[in-house]
């Protein structure tokens, strides 16, 4: 046995959930090869970890960092949190592609010289990244290949190619079926077509994970179809960012809890994953009812342009509905919607304030000035304050509730600091251990670290991560338990996380002394591989 770096003298947090044990982290290559006291190594690289914790390197269940990755390999944002793992594929995946798809995209990021989201992972990979790649196959991206962007059932025909594709990526290794039931198209699929798909995820032991149907008025509905589809297809089913939204809801978690295990205590695999903030970010054009979008965007411009639709959808966004989710409701309406426009757009003036405060200064009704944001800035961000600090403690309390940020990586200075984001795009994990470990004794440490490396790397398939043990891979994280935090707020986020020391992926320093070495040894991650 040769050794090639060793973490000398911390506290190791293996990833079980037990209590810590002071040890040396041996590592040859990109393996661990022994975690034991006082270990015997001369001559090769240490990392000095006296008085700190190693863990396994933190897997974040949910991000969308493949273009901000794509542009910017260091994912400095997740970084400094310690997270050695990425996971994308809410809703839309990069790949596979139609050309409706494709044009959605690329405005965004860059040039799609792909077809499917191997060959992406691939890209990532070659290009070189500081953290490990995986990916679900999104529902969007097979809706899309299957009807479009139409209100209407798959075919027979367009059901079994739509399946052919994701039997394929499967085979290639994703992580299984990402759905986000909110928006359109995605919103059209109906249980039967969904648990259809699932069944294909089954036979490659995947996993489905969804935004689900609703987090608000019918969340409890949306549990219980999460549940139905992970039954009936007999696949693993996992809640994205569970939380309820609305005031009104709140109540709803403690039901929601009770129904996953009791479902969980029948033997069924059902988990969760969370973020530890009490507002959501997703378009401002979310606000508008999923009919309203049905065609695409130039559709949804065409009904704004004319008199009577525009009515028609005024009145929808404040209308409360049994059919779609309606988030300016859940907020509160306009005083609870905070703008997030793009820094070079038309929108630019409003960046931070609420959308009664953009209104206000207008002159403007705020539902109006909704719809001439999104005639402005089709794209535009906002964040929805809809959520409750006990509710998700409530949430965050159970040993199946794993942690993802919901957003890309950025660094703090420019070009990327100009981006519009929300905190947890630079506190998610820091927020876990500083708030919630240290400062409020909700979890233990040996279990927050649980729940953010074994549990997700279980329950996704990635093999040989997220345990410090013999035999397994060297992504580490090195932290100071009295000082690691989140810095980042909803005013200024563009703040890095404080207190990880050393941070290694795939046996190479990624993070050393707090300051990154500039190594990128990020890999493609396969699922069962």
């Amino acid at each position: 046995m040769t050794t090639t770096l060793v973490i000398r003298g911390g506290t190791v947090h293996d990833g079980s959930g037990g209590p810590g044990r002071v040890a040396d982290v041996l590592v040859d290559g990109d393996r661990i090869t022994a975690v034991s006291p006082g270990v015997d190594a001369h001559d090769v690289p240490v990392l000095d970890a006296t008085g700190l914790v190693v863990a396994p390197g933190f897997v974040n269940v949910l991000s969308h960092a493949y273009f901000t990755l794509e542009k910017d390999g260091r994912g400095l944002s997740d970084l400094y949190q310690g997270v050695t793992t990425q996971v994308f594929g809410e809703g839309t995946s990069i790949g596979p592609f139609t050309p409706e798809v494709r044009a959605e995209l690329e405005p965004g990021g860059p040039p799609l010289v792909w077809e499917r989201l191997s060959e992406f992972l691939a890209h990532l990979e070659g290009k070189g990244v500081v953290q490990n790649v995986a990916s679900f196959v999104g529902a969007h991206n097979l809706r899309m290949i299957g009807a479009g962007s139409d209100d209407r059932p798959m075919t027979a025909p367009e059901l079994s190619r739509v399946r052919g594709v994701l039997d394929e990526e499967m085979t290639d290794g994703a992580l299984g079926l990402g759905s986000a039931l909110i928006y359109p198209p995605g919103c059209f699929a109906s249980t039967d077509e969904l648990v259809a798909l699932c069944e294909v995820v089954a036979r490659h032991d995947g996993t489905y994970i969804s935004h689900m149907r609703s987090e608000g008025d019918h969340f409890l509905d949306a549990v219980d179809e999460l549940i139905e589809i992970g039954r009936r297809a007999g696949v693993h089913a996992e809640i994205y960012h569970l939380k309820a939204a609305g005031r009104h809801n709140w109540p709803k978690m403690a039901q929601a809890v009770e129904r996953v295990e009791a479902a969980r205590s029948a033997g069924q695999p059902v988990t969760a994953d969370v973020y530890p903030y009490l507002a959501g970010q997703t378009q401002l054009g979310a606000s508008i009812p999923p009919d309203f979008h049905e065609g695409g965007h130039q559709a949804l411009a065409a009904r704004l342009a004319d008199p009577a639709e525009r009515a028609r959808i005024r009145e929808a966004v404040t209308t409360p509905s049994e059919r779609w989710e309606n988030l300016y409701l859940a907020a509160g309406g306009a005083s609870g919607v905070m703008l997030l426009p793009d820094p070079n757009g038309p929108a630019a003036k409003y960046r931070g304030l609420s959308l009664r405060q953009a209104a206000d200064g207008n002159g403007t009704d705020p539902v109006e000035m909704l719809l001439e944001l999104v005639e402005q800035e089709p794209a535009l961000n906002s964040m929805y304050f809809m959520m409750d600090e006990e509710v998700l403690r409530t949430a965050l309390r159970n040993p199946w509730v794993s942690v993802g940020s919901d957003a890309p990586t950025f660094a703090t200075e420019a070009p990327y600091a100009d981006g519009p984001t929300h905190p947890r795009a630079y506190g998610t994990f820091a927020r876990i251990l500083g708030r919630y470990v240290r400062e409020q004794s909700l979890l233990t440490l040996g279990e927050a670290v649980r729940r953010m490396t074994s549990l997700p790397a279980g329950n996704l398939g990635l093999r040989d991560r997220g345990l410090l043990a013999p035999g397994n891979y060297a992504d580490i994280v090195v932290f100071d338990p009295d000082t690691v935090g989140d810095q980042a707020t909803y005013e200024e986020p563009h703040q890095y996380a404080t207190g990880v020391r050393h941070v290694v992926v795939n046996g190479r320093t990624a993070l050393a002394d707090g300051v990154p070495t500039g190594h990128l040894p990020g890999r493609a991650l396969r699922r069962g591989r």
